[in-house]
């Protein structure tokens, strides 16, 4: 995954055109630099899988 996709798949989630974005495991490692980097990073939330995917969903309030 490289940096346009994932900004894009944030973006769409942020702007509220997905309800939730689905991270294989294979990605997960190149993905979450471009997350953890953002300046809305507290409102992503995360749920890890059975199998090693990870499930992001955005909030309407940050998390503490």
């Amino acid at each position: 995954m490289d940096e346009q996709t994932a900004t894009k798949m944030l973006d769409g989630l942020r702007d509220g055109q997905v309800e939730e974005i689905v991270i294989n495991k294979e990605d997960f490692l190149t993905f979450r630099p471009f997350l953890v980097n953002r300046d809305d990073f507290k409102y992503f939330h995360g749920t890890a899988g059975r199998g090693g995917h990870f499930t992001y969903r955005y909030l309407e309030k940050p998390r503490s």
